[in-house]
């Protein structure tokens, strides 16, 4: 792209009152008003002194700020400029803001988890945030991510598994056949805990949002569709976890650590007709015998989880073992080998053979990847920083981020647009919200005029009309 030689530009004013850098934060903050965000927020919020006055105009201003892409207490000015004082009533400073967060004690974090799980519910009800939760495979996953920081005055910071100094935010997400991850749970924790820590309440506290969802879905109890199956890697390979999804009705498929119990399990497979190829890297299909062609093979065997321990916490069900050969050059380069070596990858699950066999177990269970994406796409909008040196304050900015995740994704799904359904809140942001427009006013109301030629103007005309519900039919 080259600059124009017809019509240079030669000079540049910040001086016009009437526009705005972020349009598609009318219908989306329309979508969360609709959805009761403002009256949650001032219904389960108690936050003290007169910091905490108009809680939800102040949550409305944060997740409307992460939104539009602040990843900081000052990027929160994104709300302050042009005609932004005239769309939206008074957003507030990021220094209002800042003292806000900085009010925050653990129990208002919990308030405000309270109004996130509301929150998500009101927007299922209203968009396909979570469509075929009620006829489908309803797949929840789990697990922690570092967040890195800088200094030593973050309250909670420490050095984790990942080497790094930051904070440990767990997660829980919850996906469909037709829907992309959702957040169910979120919980900010100190760098250096463990990952389990905690997650047997993060599951407990999921799997009664995802009832709620369901039965919100089918307008009944929701036990007609299948059960709900929880997936973790090994970190989560422990009873409290595990027992925490059984006791809730879950499947769970949790990766294992190779102990010497679980080599023993392994080395039990002997005959070698018990593994059978997948799909894998480098596979190919065999259209002639209806089979992959593939070095990886996948196999199963009945496995008690615990059995060391009381029979009240022993679970029975399957253990799936993946194999694939040892690609891995030898120490000694001149000593080849006279058989092929294995690595394994197992885990436990609790589902029925009939409904996800071995095969399926397995491809199904590589899928909890998707988790990992979500954590990528938080640390690339919100939580690309902790902004606050308090912890509490850090873990309500947490919760907010993830509403303001959850408020994106909701308004994707009503782009109409089956791409910017399942896009990143990255790519959301760029097409729907970070859009200029210019307002001009007439007989009191304001219209919005937009870029012409915008390439997705018609995915930024139907989230706009189901918003305002513009596509309702005119009743006499």
């Amino acid at each position: 792209m080259q600059l124009s030689h017809i019509r240079p530009v030669s000079a540049a004013r910040f001086d016009d009152p009437n526009l705005m850098s972020t349009a598609g934060l009318v219908p989306v903050m329309a979508l969360a008003q609709a959805s009761g965000l403002l009256t949650l927020a001032d219904q389960y919020l108690s936050v003290p002194t007169d910091k905490g006055a108009n809680a939800g105009r102040k949550i409305g201003s944060l997740i409307g700020g992460m939104v539009a892409g602040a990843d900081s207490i000052a990027d929160l000015a994104i709300l302050r400029h042009g005609a932004m004082g005239t769309v939206f009533d008074r957003p507030y400073a990021p220094s209002t803001l800042g003292s806000f967060l900085r009010q925050f004690s653990f129990g208002h974090v919990r308030q405000l988890d309270a109004v996130s799980s509301r929150f998500l519910c009101a927007l299922a009800d209203r968009t396909s945030l979570v469509g075929g939760c009620d006829t489908g495979r309803v797949l929840v996953d789990i697990d922690d991510s570092i967040i890195e920081v800088h200094g030593h005055s973050k309250q909670g910071s420490g050095y984790g598994y990942s080497g790094v100094r930051g904070l440990n935010a767990l997660i829980a997400t919850v996906t469909t056949e037709t829907a992309a991850p959702v957040i169910i749970g979120q919980r900010l924790r100190r760098g250096a805990c463990g990952s389990p820590r905690g997650a047997a309440r993060m599951v407990a506290d999921a799997l009664a949002t995802v009832d709620r969802l369901c039965s919100q879905a089918s307008g009944a109890s929701g036990d007609g569709a299948p059960k709900v199956l929880v997936r973790g890697d090994s970190a989560f390979y422990g009873h409290p976890t595990i027992g925490a999804a059984i006791r809730a009705g879950a499947d769970v498929s949790v990766t294992v650590r190779l102990t010497s119990t679980i080599k023993r399990a392994i080395a039990s497979i002997d005959a070698d007709d018990a593994w059978t190829p997948i799909e894998y890297t480098d596979a190919v299909y065999d259209e002639d015998t209806d089979t992959w062609i593939s070095r990886a093979e996948v196999a199963e065997i009945p496995f008690t989880a615990f059995a060391s321990q009381k029979k009240a916490h022993q679970i029975p069900g399957r253990l799936v073992v993946r194999r694939i050969p040892d690609l891995r050059p030898p120490k000694d380069q001149s000593q080849g080998t006279l058989f092929d070596i294995w690595r394994f990858h197992a885990f436990f699950t609790t589902t029925d053979p009939n409904d996800l066999d071995t095969v399926a177990a397995d491809k199904t269970h590589r899928q909890h990847a998707v988790i990992e994406q979500v954590h990528a796409d938080l640390k690339n909008s919100a939580l690309a920083h902790l902004p606050s040196n308090s912890f509490s304050a850090n873990s309500a900015w947490l919760v907010c981020a993830v509403m303001a995740f959850n408020l994106t994704r909701a308004a994707g799904t009503l782009t109409g647009d089956p791409k910017l359904t399942r896009a990143t809140t990255g790519t959301l942001r760029r097409t729907i919200v970070s859009v200029p427009a210019r307002i001009a006013s007439s007989a009191r109301r304001l219209t919005l005029h937009l870029p012409r030629n915008w390439p997705w103007e018609t995915a930024w005309h139907n989230l706009f009309d189901n918003t305002f519900g513009r596509t309702q039919p005119i009743v006499a």
